[in-house]
């Protein structure tokens, strides 16, 4: 019997560079057509093709300025001094930031947490913490502690020693600095009782912590152009989560208006295509470098906007669960007959079975968010788009 020997596949597709302006639906249809024409391959019902959320935030012109993040600062804050609590350690992705806060206000007290950020960017080795005697969840240190205890130490990747680049960075500004190193954000309060919130995923809890500790203003990135500022680009759910650094003084803000760029993108795939295909944006994908340490996910989702075929998590049985329990007496094509038979013949919800124990518990558009990021990558492979085939297809499927 002919059996299937390829499941899914993932291709990086080029396309010409983006510009502010763009029709990035055709732009996006026209280079996935002519990957087909030039490799060979045809499309199928529920291909998906990914789009990064750069280019999309680059084609609807999504960018704001050091002195508009400052003008907003200025605005909500209305006071001279903030805390400045769990910046991530990232001169793509934050450095412009603090940099407009910086412009905004006349001192900033920084806490940050160690020996890690949140996303897993290390300031130093933990392992040096049971060396010296700290206790990271109780010990708040100043600088002048953290230089004693643990030096200037340099980011193994970057070469970057985060503490001396943020408060230079924020000196720069005109502004002075004190450092606090917390892993509690409530330490901030014994500097000021106006903070702003610089954690991704854990920043509701942040903020809880701080109004009930007794907290005068608390904001979060979110809370820092969710409007337009001077006519600047905004993103009325994330503010400046999700940003990334376009110039020395210019940021590109997470993309606004996804939905209806996913929409029109699969129906224009579709008329070109005669297919239905899926259609999503991703950003960083969701998964933990073992070497590095970090954990990729800087934005504040892996995907803003998808169609409505990707939603949900994994319905699927563990084909090796099943060849060593329920088949283990079988073998050659009565033991793939009888795999087969069991996929097809599959509840429609397999949570708290047995069988899809081992599976992936994760959302698709994480799942697929996290592929697509990998295979299109951060530099300069010039693929922004990726074409993803057969993610749908399962063991059963021979056709």
């Amino acid at each position: 019997m002919f059996m299937r020997t390829v499941g899914t596949v993932a291709r990086g597709i080029r396309t010409p560079v983006i510009r502010e302006g763009d029709d990035l639906v055709a732009i996006v249809a026209d280079s996935v057509m002519a990957a087909s024409k030039e490799e060979g391959f045809s499309f199928h019902d529920r291909d998906i093709v990914a789009v990064t959320e750069a280019v999309v935030a680059r084609a609807y012109g999504n960018y704001a300025s050091v002195e508009d993040i400052a003008a907003d600062v200025r605005t909500k804050f209305a006071t001279d001094t903030i805390g400045v609590v769990f910046p991530i350690l990232s001169r793509n992705r934050f450095a412009i930031c603090l940099k407009g806060i910086a412009c905004g206000v006349k001192k900033i007290y920084l806490l940050m947490s160690y020996p890690a950020d949140e996303v897993g960017n290390h300031l130093f080795e933990e392992d040096i913490l049971e060396e010296k005697g700290i206790n990271p969840w109780t010990d708040v240190l100043n600088e002048n502690q953290y230089r004693e205890a643990f030096g200037y130490q340099l980011h193994p990747f970057t070469g970057v020693d985060y503490v001396d680049y943020y408060t230079k960075l924020i000196r720069e500004c005109g502004c002075e600095v004190e450092v606090i190193f917390a892993n509690h954000a409530t330490a901030i309060l014994d500097y000021t009782k106006n903070v702003l919130v610089c954690d991704i995923h854990t920043r509701a809890r942040t903020c809880r912590q701080l109004n009930k500790a007794g907290a005068e203003i608390v904001l979060t990135l979110a809370d820092i152009l969710n409007a337009s500022v001077n006519g600047s680009g905004y993103n009325e759910t994330y503010g400046l989560y999700g940003s990334n650094k376009a110039t020395e003084d210019r940021v590109k803000l997470f993309p606004r208006d996804c939905q209806h760029f996913v929409d029109a993108l699969a129906a224009y795939l579709c008329e070109r295509t005669g297919r239905r295909i899926e259609a999503m944006i991703y950003g960083d994908g969701a998964f933990k470098d073992p070497v590095g340490k970090i954990w990729e996910l800087a934005d504040p989702v892996v995907s803003p906007a998808h169609t409505a075929g990707l939603s949900g998590t994994p319905n699927e049985l563990k084909l090796k669960y099943l060849a060593d329990n329920d088949f283990s007496g079988l073998s050659g094509e009565a033991l793939r007959n009888a795999i087969k038979a069991s996929i097809r013949e599959k509840d429609a919800d397999l949570k708290g079975k047995m069988a899809s124990e081992g599976t992936t518990p994760r959302r698709l558009t994480d799942l697929i968010g996290s592929l697509c990021d990998l295979t299109s990558g951060s530099g300069d492979k010039g693929t922004p788009v990726v074409l993803v085939q057969g993610y749908f297809d399962n063991y059963a499927m021979d056709e």
